[in-house]
């Protein structure tokens, strides 16, 4: 059969290959393996935005009596994506800007408790250790650094030697940016929980591609953003998650109108509600809003189950590949091997990665690079085939093969 009969027949058997035609612009003899930085516009988005436009044209003002429910609304979408209860995931601001404010509110809690101290990840994505460390500054707590590997990520017992009673905070993302390994979100917070810190979870690279599961592990606060694998775009807003017992204790550092109870009565005195609402700030982005629930819309339709599981068959498949092909031209496989630790990327390194992924660009297939040395393929379980992943590795074979890339600069200095 070889391994192209082995992707039509993985193809046939996939559980979620009818939403491939909502999504536009597929096909076209373009690979697409940046999913894990940009999802794909669907008709869904299209439509939300045409109709948003409409409304806007014919209402205007009076428009946002039908728009001011959209980050409920699609935080109720993304919910059931990352397995939370209803009422704990709202639609606000960016990625950034909710790591501040749920940071700072945890922050505030556990310095009254005498905890002072901020656990970060040293590889985690490099927002998240800019903001935590701005935080720790104005707020005068300590950043401890966890280093678990670059390739494997970090692990329970990383996180269990850096605790102790001084730790408020740890924050740490699911999925590793960079090689695609996924933190035991259950066991670390377990962890966290048993010396008496907090937990916040960036769900950016998990969203929409594996199974999260925040009720069930308890999870106390979450960020993420939402045109990744839920596709909603670029800039997109993101979305938090603050456990319910949670929401009428934490107090957000941004005091803004949408965060308001009654904030039509514009009151003199701000006082927030005791609901996920107390997490917003200001007046929300309704295009890009509406965008992102109707890319969230689709993956709860279809339900992070079957998604997950194609997207670990995805990276097994692309890791056969790998061994069989890329392995002997120089390649080596920078993601854990074990289907339940990898996320929905795969990650390559080579010494050329970087000549290797813009002669790959050349060749319609387009990857992802990041220092060092490596080449990120993401397969974003929705609209992706095993036959975009035989065809994207077979170019890159091919071009390793034939020494194609040798003909593209060295990486710019800056991105080793």
């Amino acid at each position: 059969m070889g391994f192209w009969g082995e992707a039509r027949g993985l193809d046939e058997r996939d559980g979620v290959k009818g939403v491939r035609g909502e999504f536009l612009g597929v096909g076209g003899g373009v690979v697409y393996l940046d999913g894990n930085s940009l999802g794909r516009v669907s008709s869904g988005v299209r439509g939300g935005v045409v109709r948003v436009l409409g409304e806007w044209e014919g209402d205007v003002v009076e428009g946002w009596h039908g728009w001011l429910g959209v980050g409920r609304e699609a935080g109720g979408f993304i919910g059931r994506v990352v397995g939370a209860e209803e009422g704990e995931v709202v639609l606000s601001d960016s990625t950034s800007v909710n790591l501040y404010k749920l940071a700072v509110a945890a922050v505030e809690m556990q310095k009254g408790r005498g905890r002072d101290v901020i656990v970060v990840d040293r590889d985690d994505f490099p927002t998240d250790r800019y903001v935590l460390e701005g935080v720790a500054r104005e707020r005068g707590v300590e950043v401890r650094w966890v280093q678990g590997g670059i390739d494997e990520g970090v692990g329970v017992g990383d996180v269990e030697r850096v605790m102790d009673g001084r730790v408020g905070l740890v924050c740490l993302s699911h999925v590793a940016y960079r090689s695609g390994a996924v933190a035991d979100i259950r066991g670390i917070t377990e962890v966290v929980h048993r010396h008496g810190g907090m937990v916040l979870w960036d769900l950016c690279h998990s969203a929409g591609a594996i199974e999260v599961g925040l009720a069930e592990a308890n999870v106390d606060l979450a960020v993420g953003c939402t045109y990744k694998y839920l596709n909603g775009g670029p800039g997109a807003p993101a979305f938090l998650y603050v456990r319910r017992d949670l929401q009428d204790v934490l107090v957000q550092p941004i005091h803004g109108w949408f965060g308001q109870t009654d904030q039509f009565a514009m009151g003199d005195v701000y006082e927030p509600p005791k609901a996920i609402e107390r997490f917003l700030v200001g007046t929300p982005p309704i295009l890009s809003g509406v965008a992102a629930l109707e890319g969230a819309r689709i993956s709860a339709r279809v339900g992070i189950g079957p998604i997950a599981e194609k997207a670990r068959a995805l990276t097994g498949f692309a890791l056969k590949l790998t061994d069989a092909w890329l392995t002997p031209l120089g390649f080596r496989v920078a993601s854990p091997r074990a289907a339940e630790r990898r996320g929905a990327h795969l990650t390559l390194h080579h010494p050329q990665a970087w000549q290797m992924c813009q002669a790959l660009k050349a060749a319609k297939v387009i990857p992802d690079y990041r220092p060092p040395e490596r080449l990120r393929l993401g397969f974003a379980p929705l609209y992706t085939r095993f036959e975009d992943v035989y065809t994207g590795l077979s170019r890159l074979r091919d071009i390793a093969a034939e020494g194609r890339h040798l003909t593209y600069p060295a990486v710019p200095r800056g991105l080793t």
